[in-house]
């Protein structure tokens, strides 16, 4: 265990490091998009269940045909696999956003309108902080997600634990396995856990101030 240690130990490191940033790169960049885009289809509810259902139809795209989809656009490397993990964590927090907010009871609202305020303080101040449980959960699935399939990014160049992973298949190494997969589900329960404090950190203020 010492010699593996000794002799993988910086690749571990060096790999998770790189696992971490093609997930989290991929992660902002969905929430920075599916947030405001599921905020701004509870004002358009017409087309709310083309778009879901579009998103949710790219999703059933397999993620090695849709990391190979990628390379006559991006080439190989990083960008293609953010890209491709990008589109993946879409669903479940465009999802979540629509339904968090569209349950937000109507009393809420009415009262906030009652109070003078426009349509973008409402939701800034109401109805984001009562829908925050549903979208959290939503991000955090995601989050789950894309490191899970990031290990599929080694194929295109992009670096990670999947390296670790399919390297030690192609070499009947199972240690070179458990090295890959280990981390990889460290990872994906550490964002699990965190998320789950920003959540709790988010949640119970903002819907005491509501309450008051």
């Amino acid at each position: 265990m010492e010699n593996f240690f000794a002799e993988y130990g910086n690749d571990i490191i060096q790999k998770s490091i790189q696992h971490l940033y093609i997930s989290a790169f991929a992660l902002v960049l969905g929430v920075l998009v599916a947030v405001p885009f599921g905020v701004l289809l509870t004002r358009f509810k017409k087309i709310a269940n083309v778009v879901i259902s579009l998103t949710s139809a790219l999703q059933t795209i397999p993620s090695l045909a849709l990391l190979a989809l990628m390379i006559p656009i991006f080439g190989v490397g990083k960008t293609p696999a953010i890209v491709a993990l990008f589109i993946y964590s879409l669903l479940p927090i465009l999802r979540n956003t629509y339904i968090g907010m569209k349950n937000v009871s109507r009393d809420y609202v009415d009262v906030a309108k009652g109070m003078g305020m426009t349509n973008v303080q409402s939701i800034f101040s109401v109805e984001l902080p009562l829908a925050m449980p549903t979208i959290m959960a939503g991000i955090r699935l995601a989050a789950v997600y894309v490191i899970a399939w990031a290990t599929l990014a080694s194929y295109i160049g992009a670096g990670g634990l999947g390296d670790l992973i399919f390297s030690g298949l192609n070499n009947y190494q199972p240690a070179l396995i458990f090295a890959g997969t280990i981390p990889v589900t460290i990872l994906a329960l550490l964002a699990d856990y965190l998320l789950g404090l920003v959540e709790k950190m988010l949640t119970p203020s903002a819907l005491k101030g509501v309450e008051e």
